[in-house]
C-alpha cells in the first residue's frame, strides 16, 4: 500500500518517486510531532508509513526529544514546524508548484483509500493552533 501512496503521489505532483517518498515521509513526521490526526490515520493503514516517517525525520533532523515535541504543540512551535517542512522540502528539490501539489495529492490518495477527508493543505496537515477538533474525519 506504501508503494500505491507513493506512486499517487509521484504522479500527482510529477516527481520521481524516491522524491515522493522523501517528501511524504517528511510530512508525515512533521504531521506527526504535531499531533496531526492524520498521521495517525495513515501510519494505523498504511504498513511501512511509520517507518518512512522516522527515516526522513533522523535524516532532517527533526525533534525527537519529549520535551521538544510539547514544544512543537504549542502555537510558535506549529510555525516553526511548518516553516522547516517547507525548508526540508525544498532540500529535498521540490519547488513552490510541486510543493503546493503535495499536500492535496496526499489528501486525495487518503480519501480514496481509506475516505479520510478534510485535509489537503499545509494547515490542515498540522491540524488549526487551539481548535478543538481537527476537522479530519474517516468512514472506517
Amino acid at each position: 500500500m506504501l508503494n500505491a501512496f507513493v506512486k499517487h503521489v509521484s504522479e500527482s505532483t510529477a516527481l520521481p518517486a524516491e522524491q515522493a517518498e522523501a517528501a511524504i515521509g517528511i510530512v508525515l513526521n512533521a504531521a506527526d510531532r504535531q499531533g496531526a490526526p492524520i498521521a495517525d490515520e495513515i501510519f494505523e493503514r498504511i504498513p511501512g508509513a511509520r517507518t518512512l516517517a522516522a527515516r526522513m525525520g533522523s535524516r532532517v533532523g527533526a525533534a525527537t526529544g519529549v520535551i521538544a515535541r510539547l514544544i512543537e504543540r504549542t502555537p510558535g512551535g506549529r510555525v516553526a514546524v511548518a516553516e522547516q517542512v517547507i525548508r526540508d522540502l525544498q532540500k529535498q528539490g521540490l519547488g513552490n508548484n510541486e510543493i503546493g501539489r503535495l499536500f492535496p495529492a496526499i489528501g486525495r490518495y487518503a480519501e480514496s483509500a481509506f475516505g479520510v477527508t478534510g485535509i489537503g493543505h499545509l494547515g490542515d496537515m498540522f491540524g488549526a493552533v487551539n481548535a478543538p477538533a481537527s476537522g479530519v474525519s474517516s468512514v472506517a
